[in-house]
């Protein structure tokens, strides 16, 4: 694997990880199977690449991708918790119905943001080269992203929330909305991942209206490949295990790609992906066999 390979593969793991984050936050703290982030990946692309093309300040209209990805997870909390739609159906209808909005923000299929200022911009000033303006960047976004989700997770509204995917009779028991909390914890999860959209197409220069097809399995597979790593005994290293996760698959990915006697080429990516994400949900029950304690004989 090249150099520029390597970097590149760094690069997108760390846009990933914040997938990951909104994937870990959707799924292990509300226990919320949410297919939603398949559209509000593209939605963060969409909405970013459009207003810079209008004129906007990249971090304006990054924040902006936030704001409508929060507002795509809200929704599908909304028809889930007001219309007591089954949540997997609610995601999947905000999902579908967030093509056509993709669509309608960008008017084509694709933005171009060729020439273009974007987030990392910044680094052309300082002199740094684009191969490693990306992975130092994303670098420092995923580190406060991970800080600022461990504060609040540990504060009291986050404890809240993880009491209310953990137990919500026993959360209702206690005085806590549990409508709310889902409502707030799919609208953070979804933004975190529009986020990701919105860095993703400044990265790559364009944002398309297929880019978010399978990143719900990429999600699925850094979380659980994490957790197979690294024993998430806490949030912290549930943190960890999702960022470590998000670059070993990409970095595996880019291997696969990269190795001449596997004969695989660019359309065998979902392949991969398929494989991959298979290998990290066998691998922690894999672990647990190998890893069993045995017990001492009877006297």
């Amino acid at each position: 694997m090249s150099q520029i390979a390597f970097l590149g593969a760094i690069e997108v793991g760390l846009v990933f990880a914040l997938v990951a984050f909104g994937v870990f936050l959707s799924f292990r703290i509300l226990d919320f199977p949410d297919l939603t982030v398949d559209g509000s990946f593209p939605l963060g692309g969409a909405v970013c690449a459009t207003l810079i093309t209008f004129g906007w300040n990249p971090w304006l209209a990054t924040l902006a991708a936030i704001t409508a990805g929060a507002m795509a997870g809200s929704v599908t909390a909304w028809l889930n918790v007001r219309l007591k739609i089954l949540h997997l159906l609610a995601s999947i209808l905000t999902m579908m119905a967030l093509y056509s909005i993709n669509l309608r923000i960008m008017g084509k299929p694709n933005v171009a943001l060729l020439g273009e200022p974007t987030v990392l911009s910044v680094f052309d000033t300082l002199g740094v080269k684009y191969y490693y303006a990306a992975p130092i960047g994303f670098a420092i976004v995923v580190t406060a992203v991970a800080g600022l989700l461990l504060f609040f997770l540990k504060s009291e509204l986050g404890l809240a929330m993880r009491a209310a995917g953990a137990n919500p009779h026993m959360a209702k028991a206690q005085g806590i909305n549990t409508g709310f909390m889902i409502i707030v914890g799919m609208a953070l999860s979804n933004g975190l991942v529009a986020l990701a959209g919105a860095l993703f197409a400044q990265s790559t220069g364009n944002a398309d209206i297929t880019m978010g097809v399978g990143v719900i399995l990429v999600g699925l597979a850094s979380v659980i490949g994490g957790e197979a790593l690294l024993t998430p005994r806490t949030i912290l290293l549930a943190l960890l295990g999702c960022i470590i996760g998000s670059i070993l698959y990409r970095l595996a990915v880019a291997a696969a790609l990269n190795t001449d006697f596997l004969g695989l080429q660019a359309q065998d990516l979902n392949l991969i992906t398929a494989a991959l994400v298979a290998m990290a949900i066998v691998l922690p029950t894999a672990k647990r066999a190998v890893f069993k304690p045995t017990g001492r004989p009877q006297a």
